[in-house]
């Protein structure tokens, strides 16, 4: 639920016919989210791999947005294996950005939450801007991240929603 009007909530969800503690243990090893981002961020994790995941861990990054160099930091605010994990942007591109990945499995199928509330720069010209950029980049970065899924658990049994 957003916390304040400038909230924008990003909701996606993909299910596999994965068990849960492998597509967690995909998900707990930060180098793969290189993997996950698409080539035109030129993302790259700056934090010594491999890094160990839990809460108050710190990952810094760097990528380019639209050319425009930018060093992103977050923190694992909440570690809950293998059900869920969230990392909050400590430095970096929005005024607010808290990533909730949510895993459920149900007879065999793993059920991947993706949820992000964030808030992007401007006050009362966000909504234009998340309208006209942001939201278009999200959905382009989570449709990438999505393929890179599938494609690295060899699934064509799937669901995006």
């Amino acid at each position: 639920m957003p916390v304040s009007k400038y909230d924008f909530i990003y909701q996606t969800e993909i299910t596999l016919p994965v068990p849960l503690e492998d597509v967690f243990q995909f998900f707990s090893q930060s180098e793969n989210l290189q993997t996950l981002t698409p080539p035109w961020l030129d993302f790259k994790i700056n934090t010594r791999l491999p890094i160990e995941m839990k809460t108050g861990t710190l990952i810094d990054y760097q990528l380019r947005l639209y050319k425009i160099p930018i060093r992103w930091k977050t923190e694992i605010t909440e570690w809950n294996p293998p059900y869920k994990f969230a990392d909050t942007q400590l430095k970096g591109p929005y005024k607010k950005w808290v990533h909730e990945h949510i895993f459920v499995e149900k007879d065999g199928v793993c059920l991947i939450i993706d949820k992000v509330n964030y808030q992007v720069p401007g006050w009362i010209l966000s909504p234009l801007i998340n309208h006209l950029f942001v939201k278009r980049d999200i959905k382009r970065i989570f449709d990438f991240r999505h393929k890179k899924i599938l494609q690295h658990f060899g699934s064509t049994d799937y669901k995006i929603i």
